[in-house]
Order: structure tokens, then sequence, then C-alpha cells
């Protein structure tokens, strides 16, 4: 956004003597450093939003061919040898049978179901919190970034007051440019911190559902492990079974 904004400005900077480029000039390397900044954080807040939808997506993606084919295997091995090789879902499966593997070789006897729910929990965990790298990111740009453009602002208006002390009047002519340059670094601050408080807003709650659905299906692996593959949850598209057709009752008989 900033740099088609700026690229914008410097195709009209010729033509406007109070456009951004012009502010930039007469601002120095104060204004040109604030501008660069502002531009990093918005090049790497879009990259860290595009990317990290693109890896939610594959996840949500993930979490509905798990709801309509996994649980028809007839074992979580087979179930897990069939889900994608870096899927959040097998990851999970693939952490649940290495700790049942690993318990009956504890020396220390500690239950079955609490070893696997504590297995079950760090799997879930670590990718949650891989989901949730560069959010923290996009936190400090939103919290950062009007700031840093009030620092512009700040120096901008500094420069119109030096200019209006030297030359001892305050016409237009005098503090245009200087304001002017003040109210665009606001303006630059606001239009990167904007997006990235929306951003990180909206990850989150998708990150919050994502970890629902982790969370369901650890809960169900957990049950089907410690019941032996009794307890298994229901597959969408799987008919119910009919229900037992309930014998006639016999009409009773007049006297």
């Amino acid at each position: 956004m900033l740099i088609q904004f700026a690229a914008a400005a410097a195709a009209h900077g010729g033509e406007n003597p109070y456009g951004l480029m012009a502010a930039l000039e007469q601002g120095g390397t104060i204004a040109w450093a604030v501008f660069l900044i502002l531009c990093g954080m918005s090049v790497f807040s879009f990259y860290i939003m595009f990317t990290k939808l693109f890896e939610q997506q594959k996840i949500i993606n993930q979490s509905k061919r798990v709801r309509t084919s996994f649980w028809n295997n007839p074992s979580l091995k087979e179930g897990a040898a069939k889900l994608e090789k870096n899927s959040a879902y097998k990851q999970i499966v693939d952490d649940g049978l290495v700790a049942m593997e690993q318990h009956s070789k504890l020396t220390d006897p500690v239950e079955a179901h609490d070893w696997l729910h504590g297995s079950l929990d760090r799997s879930q965990a670590a990718i949650n919190s891989k989901l949730g790298t560069g959010l923290a990111f996009l936190a400090t740009v939103g919290a950062t970034a009007p700031f840093i453009g009030l620092f512009g602002t700040v120096i901008g208006i500094y420069r119109a007051l030096i200019k209006i002390g030297s030359s001892g009047q305050a016409s237009i002519d005098v503090v245009a440019g200087p304001v002017g340059e003040a109210l665009i670094m606001t303006a630059l601050g606001l239009a990167v911190a904007v997006p990235a408080v929306l951003a990180y807003n909206w990850l989150q709650r998708r990150n919050k559902g994502i970890a629902e659905d982790l969370n369901a299906f650890s809960n169900d692996i957990h049950g089907y492990m410690v019941s032996n593959g009794a307890v298994k949850p229901k597959v969408a598209g799987r008919p119910a079974p009919a229900a037992a057709a309930k014998p006639a009752t016999p009409a009773a008989t007049k006297a």
C-alpha cells in the first residue's frame, strides 16, 4: 500500500510541490528514516498476513478431510498413513501412537490415561505455537506505527516553527511544506497500523477456531486409544443404523 502510494506520489512529484516526495526531501534524514521504517513494517505485515492465511487454510482443509475419511480406516496407523506428510492431524496421531509405545517402557507406574493426555496436549500446544508465530509482530506494528508516524509529525511541526521564527512571519508558503509533511507522516502511520490490527484480530480468531478443532480431534484420539477402539466418533456422511421395528401390539379382544 505504501509502496504504491509512494510510486504515485513520485510520478506527480514534479507537479505537486507539497506531495510526498517533496515532503521527504524537505524533511531530510529523519523523514526518510520514518518513511522507510513504516514501509518495512507494512511489507512484513502483509507478508505475515498472507503466509498465515495460507497456513491456516491448509489446516482447515485437512480438518474437512479428517472428518469425512479418517475414521473410516480400521486402525489409527492406517488412517495416519493416508494423511498428508506434514499434516497437523497426522502429527497428533503419530504423537499419540508414540506415547502409547513409550508407556509400556516406563519403570515408574503412570496411568495410560494421564500419560496419553499429556502427550496429546504437548502435541497440540506445539501446533498452536507454530500457528501463532508472527502474530506478535502484527500486534507490535499496530501498537507502534501510529507513534512512529507521530514522531515524523512532531519533527514536521518543529521545522514549521523554526521557519516561522527565522522568517518572522507565519505565511502559508512558509509553513505549508513542514505542516504537510507532518500530516503525511501521521497518515502513513495510520495506514500501516490499521491493516496490521485488523489482520491480527482476524488471524487470532481463525487460530482459535483451528485450536478448537484440534482439541476435539485430540479428545477423539484419546478416547479411541484408551478404549482399544471401542469409543469412536461419528463419521460424517455415514448413515445412521435403522431402528429395530417394534412388534405390533395385539388388539384387545372384547369379552
